[in-house]
């Protein structure tokens, strides 16, 4: 973006023309707003016109620029776009040319129409006013010549720039550049994936006709695909596979697809957690409406749904009625109706006005709810334009090409959430011809009307890149683990990743971002290879080789606990892998006596002050049976609660480190024995975690925000009496402790004055800070202590 607008801005200064090709996803629209501000502060009396071709990108591109604070009008017709160019109270404009046809896709006579409206309105003396600006989104469907052609004689010295976000087609190219000038910037795909701004894609060509030639292959078909799961795993989908074998019965190749998928949606993780979803592209609303019928007798009913430009009238059907059975106008119509009435729960005849609704409801639920809605079936809809909701697997069962395919597979190449790692193209036409040919060079075939070089590296093929990636993990995880000194038992790995002395809190922060990595690595691996383990000999590798990644996979994800644990990131990191639980019971069935059950929501902190020294069974055996890394996991455990409250009351838990420093310090010693130092680690940790059962505080000093400033003030307040506003009485709290009287004013004075959404607002904080500063004199320094210990108060 920074770098296109650069390029523009020398573009506009020599008065050039030109071509801007943003790979999908990067951020068009943003481009547009950052240019379009500074020709309007660098360039006199300049306007700025932005030509779209889709109702969604002009209300886009209307937010966009009012998100920035920038009115944007936007034209009703082509009269009304004469009318503002002809007077000069708008400088930021839009127009739409779509508005006068039919249908999704702009069409010929989307432009005539645009042009003839815009020719009958024009005055004979019309002028455009000021210096104009033509942005015209999305040029390569709009690069005809025609439109172009047109607005030049209308606005003949206005200066014409066209964005795009997929390459220009070989036959296009010359054209274009001869319309819009030579590329100004561009973005392709494969440097938008290394940058991170899109996910790289995995494609793989489905021949369902071979995999499932006859029913009594169907088995044997389901054996190989379920190869890599563990036996659990078999078990739950062999109890749906009933269900799955009656869709297949019927000898349709749809019905082959149906249930190709639904065996995704039982192995595939994203699909199976929840987590992601998938679009199917038919070929026809007729075969999405079959499909749907299928899946509504399986488990995916309620939670997959048709969109499509279809809207069921009566209109259509009259007349199609033959005796002879529903033909496939009456079949698209009564399944279409029977959907819509069983979403509203309204009987057909009203439900079936309602598709408008339906389709934004479905796709607000396939966004906010993937668990739910984990399917759409869908024609032409939803496979363009910056609105088109994001999924992770994109089937396709439908002839494409060029621009229609290129923008329908950016539909999974979206960042979504941690665990989404690619999008996933399923094509069951061959579009690429690889199954024929056997090639996995995706450049030719559906992408034959691009230049190789605009397409190159767009799609990889799965099972090649899947094994890349599995052996990029596995060398990533030996070379961070390399440094473990022997013999890298379970201590060894505790010492490298938490802390070399146990306890040590400055230990346990400086390697954070290595166990961060080793999280991370570790939970990609074991997605790598839930996403190949069903297919390792077709991805090359050996018996022996398979056996022993698994073990790898084993280790490393048993390596992956045993550090969350020993360092108390267990519990924070739970929200970063979802689904961890999922892809551990599907593909390595850890042992049972290895699962750390009571370990699953709370940290052993929580457990120790709960169970005491019974808290020791809740650790992986290994950690319990070994006492050095026993102790040196409590030790970190309870270094890291104290380091995570010391903002909160840095006075009282000094005092607590110092205690926990001396209590580690008679352990290496070996002056107490275990036993005496589980109980002494045990009370302590109880004083640490609550603080009120350790220190006899005033009765009014009854909440831990009170105590906090109890204890903070307690060193200033013996040290000089005259930091202080003394109270004329204490007649507020009747205390007799003056200390707990300050403590209250200052509590009730911030209570006055504090506002919502305080923190990090100049003004509001100063009233805060104000409020402490009423009690405590002539001393900033004391002040601006307890107004960050204030900040970290959970109850301010």
């Amino acid at each position: 973006q920074y770098f296109g607008v650069k390029a523009a801005q020398e573009r506009v200064r020599k008065r050039e023309g030109g071509i801007i090709w943003h790979t999908q996803g990067s951020g068009k629209s943003l481009t547009m707003v950052w240019l379009a501000k500074w020709i309007r502060e660098n360039v006199t009396d300049s306007r700025v016109l932005i030509i779209t071709d889709r109702t969604e990108l002009d209300e886009q591109i209307e937010k966009v620029f009012k998100g920035v604070d920038e009115d944007i009008y936007r034209t009703k017709s082509g009269a009304d776009l004469v009318r503002v160019l002809n007077s000069k109270e708008e400088w930021l404009v839009c127009s739409l040319i779509h508005k006068f046809g039919a249908g999704d896709d702009l069409s010929e006579k989307d432009i005539e129409e645009f042009i003839d409206d815009i020719n009958k309105n024009l005055p004979k003396d019309f002028k455009a006013k000021g210096d104009i600006y033509v942005f015209v989104d999305e040029c390569h469907r709009t690069q005809s010549g025609k439109l172009h052609q047109a607005m030049k004689t209308f606005l003949p010295e206005a200066m014409f720039i066209g964005f795009t976000g997929t390459p220009l087609l070989k036959k296009d190219k010359k054209t274009s550049i001869e319309v819009f000038g030579s590329y100004i910037h561009t973005y392709k795909y494969d440097e938008a994936v290394q940058d991170g701004v899109v996910l790289d894609l995995r494609y793989e060509a489905r021949d369902i006709d071979q995999h499932i030639s006859a029913p009594e292959k169907v088995d044997e078909w389901f054996e190989v695909k379920t190869r890599g799961l563990s036996d659990l795993a078999k078990a739950q989908l062999k109890q749906r596979w009933g269900t799955m074998q009656k869709v297949l019965s019927a000898e349709d190749r749809l019905s082959k697809i149906v249930h190709d998928i639904l065996l995704d949606m039982e192995t595939r993780d994203r699909l199976r957690s929840g987590r992601g979803n998938a679009m199917l592209v038919t070929s026809s609303i007729y075969s999405a409406c079959r499909i749907y019928e299928m899946f509504q007798k399986t488990d995916l009913k309620g939670k997959c749904a048709i969109v499509t430009s279809y809207r069921p009238s009566p209109a259509d059907i009259k007349g199609e009625e033959s005796g002879e059975g529903l033909n496939e106008r009456l079949l698209q119509y009564e399944i279409y109706r029977k959907m819509l009435a069983e979403y509203f729960e309204e009987p057909e005849d009203k439900a079936m006005y309602k598709a408008e609704q339906f389709e934004k409801e479905v796709k607000k639920r396939f966004i906010e709810q993937p668990g739910q809605m984990k399917l759409l079936i869908v024609v032409d809809k939803l496979l363009t334009g910056f609105d088109a909701p994001p999924a992770t697997y994109l089937y396709i069962d439908k002839k494409m090409q060029d621009h229609g395919l290129f923008q329908a597979i950016c539909r999974v190449n979206r960042l979504h959430t941690e665990d989404k790692e690619y999008g996933y193209i399923i094509d069951y036409r061959d579009l690429f011809k690889s199954l024929e040919k056997s090639i996995k060079d995706y450049t030719g075939g559906a992408f034959e009307g691009y230049d190789r070089e605009d397409v190159d590296g767009l799609l990889k093929d799965r099972l090649q890149a899947g094994r890349e990636r599995l052996e990029e993990l596995r060398e990533m995880l030996k070379a961070l683990c390399e440094p473990v000194e022997p013999p890298k038992d379970e201590v060894a790995y505790i010492r490298y990743f938490c802390a070399k002395d146990s306890g040590k809190g400055e230990q346990l922060k400086e390697n954070e971002p290595k166990r961060l990595t080793l999280y991370k690595t570790v939970a990609s691996l074991l997605r790598a290879y839930a996403n190949l383990a069903n297919e390792m000999h077709e991805a090359g590798y050996t018996e022996k080789e398979i056996q022993q990644i698994k073990q790898e996979v084993t280790f490393y994800e048993h390596l992956r606990k045993t550090i969350k644990i020993a360092s108390s990131d267990y519990v924070d990191m739970k929200m970063f892998e979802p689904g961890m639980r999922y892809l551990l019971d599907n593909y390595i069935q850890a042992d049972e006596t290895e699962k750390i059950a009571s370990l699953e929501d709370m940290t052993l902190v929580d457990l120790i002050i709960q169970q005491g020294e019974k808290a020791i069974d809740s650790l992986p055996e290994s950690i319990r049976k070994n006492q050095k890394a026993a102790t040196e996991t409590i030790e970190n455990n309870v270094r890291r609660l104290i380091i995570d409250e010391m903002p909160i009351n840095p006075r009282y838990y000094e005092k607590m480190s110092k205690l926990l420093d001396e209590l580690i310090e008679e352990r290496r010693r070996q002056a107490i024995n275990y036993k005496e130092y589980l109980r002494r680690i045990i009370e302590l940790t109880k004083k640490i975690k609550k603080p009120e059962t350790s220190v006899h505080y005033p009765a009014e000093i009854n909440t831990p925000t009170l105590r906090t400033l109890y204890d903070n003030i307690e060193e200033y307040y013996a040290m000089d009496h005259s930091h202080f506003h003394e109270p004329e009485t204490y007649s507020s709290s009747g205390s007799p402790d003056p200390r707990a009287e300050l403590a209250l004013r200052i509590d009730q004075n911030i209570r006055n004055v504090k506002k919502d959404d305080w923190r990090g607002n100049r003004f509001k904080e100063r009233e805060v800070r104000n409020a402490i500063s009423a009690v405590i004199k002539d001393n900033p320094e004391m002040v601006d202590r307890l107004f960050e210990i204030v900040k970290n108060q959970r109850d301010y």
